[in-house]
């Protein structure tokens, strides 16, 4: 599992569109980073769609989840926590044979918890958007920095979210996915501050 991070584009590429380098030229990985990465996400039951696929994802790469979404929107009801919450030894089963999934017995099991925790925390907070969104006191928060390898691949935050996640009860949810997971769902805002660093640096002042 790792951070999405930007590598310096061109001086034609950044004027064309400022876009990171991670997506490359695959038409899911381009749509997912011009359309959903990075914009603020409170919707509960989305919330919970990007903590299932970004936990799958470790040991992976991001394309290979992006891939098989389909086929988790099928096989894990929609995302929904309460569904998948009664999912039985059965279940696990049958999750096991679909091809259209990562077929990991500890991920699956970790997503049929982690939705059950979902749902304990939603009871307590009134939403999980209220409880992930007070971490950064309901808005994004907008780094600055300068150089590319500035770039953590986690922050303080990331690690304090994680540490509660698994007191709760939460698995497959370390720092580093954490961080990952608020880059994805807009809790910090990374791609304007990339893009800035980029247009920053000595590889594009050179091609000016």
């Amino acid at each position: 599992m790792s951070v999405r991070t930007c590598a310096p584009m061109t001086t034609k590429e950044l004027k064309l569109k400022p876009r990171c380098e991670w997506p490359a030229t695959d038409p899911l990985m381009l749509t997912y980073h011009d359309e959903e990465w990075g914009v603020p996400v409170h919707d509960d039951r989305k919330l919970f769609e990007f903590l299932v696929l970004e936990s799958a994802q470790a040991g992976l790469s991001w394309l290979t989840v992006l891939r098989k979404r389909e086929g988790y929107h099928k096989a894990f009801a929609d995302f929904d926590p309460e569904k998948i919450a009664r999912f039985d030894a059965k279940k696990i089963a049958t999750l096991l044979q679909n091809p259209a999934i990562i077929r990991n017995r500890l991920k699956i099991e970790a997503t049929i918890n982690n939705s059950r925790q979902f749902l304990k925390v939603q009871e307590e907070f009134g939403s999980f958007a209220k409880y992930i969104w007070r971490l950064v006191d309901g808005k994004p928060i907008r780094n600055k920095w300068r150089k590319l390898s500035q770039l953590p691949a986690i922050t303080k935050e990331a690690e304090a979210l994680s540490k509660d996640l698994k007191s709760r009860g939460f698995k497959f949810l370390g720092p580093t996915v954490i961080y990952a997971h608020m880059q994805a769902t807009g809790m910090v805002n990374d791609q304007s501050s990339i893009v800035s660093a980029i247009k920053k640096s000595d590889s594009f002042d050179s091609e000016e």
